[in-house]
């Protein structure tokens, strides 16, 4: 349920990171992220933890962890980076050796614009990478 105008997105963002999930079935392109980007999340019965996002996009994100919620999960997380804080919810869509793939649930306006500046941000970057010395 998208509330249009609202501060609150709560639509499912399809094309979140699934293992199952052919890439050519994804809304958005996973982006690599670079070492700097981490994660706290939590949820119920869930201590906090600090992770690193291995690739995000606008449907959701990639944590590297080695002991990963249980699929169907659902998470509060929150990225500090340049951009701004990113808080959201999230629901585990899957789960690997190296971590779970998380799909965006629930968004506010202001954090979804960071996000998307935050994608931007690291599409430029991939698609320009540094000048060779």
């Amino acid at each position: 349920m998208t509330q249009v105008g609202a501060s609150l997105l709560t639509a499912p963002f399809p094309g979140a990171m699934h293992d199952k999930v052919e890439k050519s079935k994804r809304r958005y392109p996973r982006i690599q992220t670079p070492l700097g980007i981490w994660v706290a999340w939590q949820g119920d019965n869930i201590k906090q933890n600090v992770s690193r996002v291995s690739d995000l996009n606008l449907g959701g994100l990639f944590i590297s962890t080695p002991d990963p919620a249980p699929v169907g999960a659902v998470l509060t997380l929150l990225l500090s980076v340049p951009e701004g804080e990113i808080r959201g919810r999230a629901a585990v869509r899957g789960v690997n050796a190296e971590g779970m793939g998380v799909e965006f649930t629930e968004i506010a306006k202001a954090d979804h614009e960071r996000l998307q500046s935050l994608v931007a941000r690291l599409l430029a970057a991939n698609s320009n990478p540094p000048a060779e010395t």
